[in-house]
């Protein structure tokens, strides 16, 4: 074959050209570059800009021919070759060369597109949000042990020296639509897994959650503790507050430990369970204590302020709790969130 490739070179100058374009991709590959270093190699070989961008993360590389980043607006693209994973387009590669594009241009980029296709197979994202969900098992689980964990990380396109934020979700709405609103412009994948949905993410918005979303988000850093936070904080999310960060729960998160035989046998959970069966008195009871005020709690329901006191002193007889005394509010409060976990 290589003898061909001599005698063909000699035929002709532009398969010389395209095999020697071949070689040099071979050589980087075999050298294990990143990306940035790909495109570095080929605007130096191409004497004209060169540039990359990700899909996934919206990463764009320029590099000039001298090595450097390239500190002019860009030019239109002279050639452009899609990077394809997987028969998925990931990303774009491409020159900007003044004039008309050289009779090598393609050969080039289509070396390029090749080897980083390979490098982000290696160490980088696909386009898509969504993500193998063995991979995503792998992150999340408390038995993995480190090693295999980072590598599911970089395999999922996630960089090692970032903290990766989980999110438990239950929405009837795609996790990738649901991934892409609420983590704008940053690494995110998403996948189903037993019951709930799984995000990762270094970034979050929880004020972008789309109606109908109730979401527990985990603290950023060891991705299995995160994960943990993450579905105790979707056991107390509900109609009123659909969105909860464990940080925010504090010491309330302690409730989510207790055995539920223990919580069905308290007097004042089982006091809660009692009166479940009339919606009316339970939105009362949980919108008084929301707000700790009759007032309050009677412009939401949209009542009087002595209807909502009538309400709330046969809700306080059955439960045998003095609700208008601050301990009395606590024990409410307390026993309608453990009442709650039950439930979940």
């Amino acid at each position: 074959m290589e003898a061909l490739a001599v005698r063909l070179s000699g035929l002709d100058p532009y398969v010389d050209g395209a095999i020697r374009v071949i070689a040099f991709y071979d050589t980087l590959m075999r050298r294990r570059v990143d990306l940035p270093a790909l495109t570095r190699a080929s605007a130096g070989l191409a004497e004209c800009v060169a540039g990359f961008r990700l899909h996934g993360t919206g990463r764009v590389i320029r590099i000039s021919p001298d090595g450097r980043q390239a500190s002019a607006p860009p030019s239109p693209p002279s050639t452009t070759a899609p990077i394809t994973l997987d028969e998925e387009e990931i990303g774009t590669v491409w020159l900007e060369r003044p004039g008309p594009p050289n009779p090598l241009d393609e050969v080039l980029l289509d070396r390029l597109a090749i080897a980083a296709a390979a490098v982000a197979e290696r160490y980088g994202p696909a386009r898509t949000t969504m993500a193998d969900p063995a991979l995503v098992e792998l992150v999340i689980s408390s038995d993995s042990d480190e090693a295999a964990r980072a590598r599911a990380l970089r395999l999922l396109g996630f960089a090692a020296d970032l903290p990766v934020r989980v999110v438990a979700v239950r929405s009837r709405l795609p996790l990738d639509q649901i991934g892409a609103l609420v983590c704008p412009g940053r690494p995110v994948k998403a996948a189903p897994l037993a019951d709930v949905g799984v995000i990762l993410t270094t970034a979050i918005d929880p004020a972008r959650f789309p109606a109908g979303v109730r979401a527990g988000i985990g603290a950023a850093g060891s991705p299995d503790r995160s994960w943990r936070q993450a579905r105790t904080a979707l056991r107390f999310t509900g109609p009123r507050e659909p969105v909860i960060r464990h940080a925010d729960l504090g010491a309330l998160a302690l409730l989510a430990e207790i055995p539920e035989d223990a919580a069905r046998d308290n007097a004042d959970v089982a006091a809660i369970a009692r009166i479940a069966g009339n919606p009316e008195d339970l939105e009362t009871l949980d919108t008084y204590c929301a707000t700790g005020s009759q007032r309050r709690a009677a412009d939401l329901l949209h009542l009087h302020h002595s209807s909502i006191a009538r309400r709330l002193e046969q809700i306080a007889k059955t439960l045998d709790i003095e609700l208008t005394e601050p301990t009395g509010l606590t024990r409410a409060r307390i026993a309608l969130t453990a009442w709650r976990l039950l439930d979940d």
